[in-house]
């Protein structure tokens, strides 16, 4: 995987478009690769954060940064296995990779992990591929060209279902947040109180962001700090879905530009743009 930096070449949307199709293969062979592992008797180490890794996050990472290498050898790729080679600031195009996310779901044995691919160009993500093996689902889309859903048999795609955000309920109606099933704090909580008649629909990784893409749920927030590889690939999906993903006060977020850590402060998805409303 190529970690030099920044190339400075630029992958525009017709270009994101024909890379597609290979991208969503390797998505599917990684997951595969995750499925394949023996959770009961994996080796799992712990990184200096705390977090944990295993061996189906690095089998996982090894088939993309092959596979990328041979698509894209010009494109940096940066992934979260990687990081300590990045040098950022990254210009142009860069890929953006979690080859597990939501490895505490994963080794906990539940099913809401997944596999987040983006293509970033000018520090906004351009195209995006969540793969959910465990669930059989793979999320993409190109900002600009729609996204889709597809089912994914062993490892062959079915066809591809368009997907777009839902508007938001009308004040007093119930209203659908995807929470997370690991993570909460103080922050999110106090948005989501500050918003009645939330139902709270508990998920795991990136699912939550497709489950926004695809209408299932109508807002996402996370205020507290993540890393833009957990964002990056969902950022592309739910904006091509026609929803909007900023940070606490309405700006939009920046990929690639070096902040300590790669890490995104805080963020909302919204599945209709229209709900965004701030101070």
């Amino acid at each position: 995987m190529n970690e030099a930096g920044s190339s400075g070449l630029t992958i525009d949307r017709e270009a994101a478009a024909a890379l597609m199709g290979p991208l969503t293969d390797l998505v599917i062979r990684a997951g595969a690769a995750i499925l394949a592992v023996n959770r009961s008797a994996m080796k799992i180490d712990g990184k200096l954060d705390g977090s944990p890794v295993t061996e189906a996050d690095l089998a996982a990472d090894r088939i993309i940064g092959e596979g990328l290498a041979r698509l894209a050898p010009d494109i940096p790729a940066l992934s979260e296995e990687s990081v300590h080679q990045a040098k950022p600031p990254y210009q142009g195009s860069f890929f953006l990779i979690d080859p597990l996310d939501g490895t505490k779901e994963f080794v906990a044995g539940r099913n809401e992990f997944t596999v987040n691919l983006a293509l970033v160009t000018n520090g906004t993500p351009l195209l995006g591929i969540i793969g959910a093996p465990a669930l059989g689902l793979i999320w993409r889309g190109i900002v600009g060209r729609g996204a889709e859903r597809l089912a994914v048999d062993n490892t062959s795609p079915g066809t591809a279902q368009p997907i777009r955000t839902r508007r938001h309920p009308a004040p007093g109606a119930p209203w659908i947040v995807a929470v997370s099933r690991s993570h909460g704090d103080s922050r999110t909580e106090a948005f989501i109180a500050a918003r009645p008649g939330a139902v709270r629909q508990m998920l795991g990784s990136a699912v939550k962001l497709g489950r926004v893409a695809e209408g299932g749920a109508d807002i996402y927030p996370r205020l507290a700090p993540t890393s833009e590889w957990d964002v990056a690939a969902g950022h592309a999906i739910v904006t091509a879905a026609g929803g909007r993903i900023t940070d606490g006060k309405g700006a939009a977020l920046q990929f690639g530009s070096g902040r300590e850590g790669f890490r995104v402060p805080e963020f909302i998805a919204w599945g209709d743009p229209a709900a965004a409303a701030f101070p």
